[in-house]
């Protein structure tokens, strides 16, 4: 077997994707003995030790219309990753979830002969066919998260891992029995915090007339500039762990953090908005009955969701009012999110990955 030092290239586009791509990269150093760690990702990756050839701010870009209009930079920055796989001698590509740009980087590496896992597939439930197949022909192995990806993937010929999720690892905080603000979580996102939060700040208005010394606070995240945030007071302003920890109930987008409001018991309304353009598209496209990942890995609508022009102040106010009282309503979402938390599978997911990650290594000639 080889003594050199292998080297991975991990690619997460998203703040979900950075800190999961942190985990992994975490468990590689301890599992792959002088591993090499490059990539794309954000603050969390670069602080295990991933070098990073650009940040969040030039990869987190939500909707066809955003796209667009960054699509020179994009490109740019494709074809500098693409002559990093021809040049430095990556021995392994580890796509993080981000398919726009992530399934043409695991194309480049399969004409490469570079193997790839890809971790966190794309949402082939909502796409279907086209993006199964594509998984299935340019991976190796792809580790899934949510537990019904494993027989849809499979059935189109990919080599298929369930994992477990990822946010089984994370010390989440946990809403205690005397948590009593209402958090809002409007994306980590620069698009979707411009989206969401005016509503859901003017949704926790409304509340606050009806319920005097209600507390809101606002997630925010770290990898995106103040002046994203400059219509929010701010001392509404926490980190999501903070805002997790004292909350009642949420108003959140939908996406991961769905999940995250589930492990820690928190009740919520899903609200969602893009650019009119996006959506359209999206509707021919996309044939689901939810787009909260909580009622899709329920399976059934156990949060209310308000999307596109339904997601009003109005609507997201009714239902939250509901949820922060001490009803038989809100004790019943809490059971079902509690069933959502129990399908995610075990800790581990980061582990298994880099599990999957060392086999294909040392197949490639690096010892353990």
């Amino acid at each position: 077997m080889s003594d050199s030092r292998p080297t991975v290239f991990l690619s997460a586009g998203e703040v979900s994707g950075d800190q999961h791509g942190a985990e992994l990269a975490r468990e590689l150093r301890a599992r792959v003995p002088g591993v090499q760690l490059v990539g794309l990702g954000g603050s969390r990756m670069a602080g295990e030790g991933v070098e990073l050839l650009a940040g969040l701010d030039r990869l987190a870009v939500l909707g066809f219309a955003e796209v667009v209009r960054n699509l020179p930079d994009l490109l740019v920055l494709r074809r500098q990753v693409y002559r990093v796989l021809e040049r430095s001698g990556v021995d392994l590509v580890v796509p993080i979830d981000y398919p726009g740009f992530n399934l043409p980087l695991s194309r480049a590496a399969r004409k490469l002969s570079i193997p790839v896992v890809y971790y966190i597939a794309p949402q082939v439930w909502a796409w279907k066919e086209r993006r199964a197949r594509r998984l299935a022909a340019w991976t190796d192995e792809v580790c899934v998260v949510l537990p019904f990806e494993s027989d849809l993937l499979a059935s189109y010929g990919a080599n298929v891992r369930f994992v477990g999720h990822p946010l089984l690892d994370q010390r989440l905080a946990i809403a205690g029995d005397d948590a009593t603000a209402l958090g809002l979580f409007p994306g980590s996102r620069r698009q979707e915090v411009a989206q969401m939060l005016p509503v859901f700040l003017e949704a926790a208005e409304r509340l606050i007339r009806a319920r005097p010394g209600l507390r809101v606070l606002v997630a925010r995240s770290q990898d995106l500039p103040d002046v994203v945030y400059r219509g929010c007071p701010p001392e509404l302003l926490a980190s999501p762990e903070e805002v997790l920890q004292q909350s009642r109930a949420a108003i959140t987008k939908s996406g991961t953090i769905t999940l995250q409001l589930a492990i820690a018991g928190i009740p919520m309304v899903v609200g969602y908005r893009v650019h009119p353009l996006t959506y359209r598209v999206l509707k021919r496209l996309v044939r689901l009955d939810y787009v909260s990942l909580v009622n899709l890995v329920g399976g059934s609508q156990m949060v209310e969701e308000r999307i596109q022009g339904n997601m009003t102040a109005e609507s997201l106010a009714r239902e939250a009012n509901r949820l922060l009282d001490d009803s038989e309503y809100r004790r019943q979402m809490l059971r079902q999110l509690s069933e959502v938390t129990r399908r995610l599978g075990q800790p581990g997911a980061a582990g298994r990955v880099a599990e999957s990650c060392a086999r294909l290594l040392e197949a490639r000639g690096f010892g353990r």
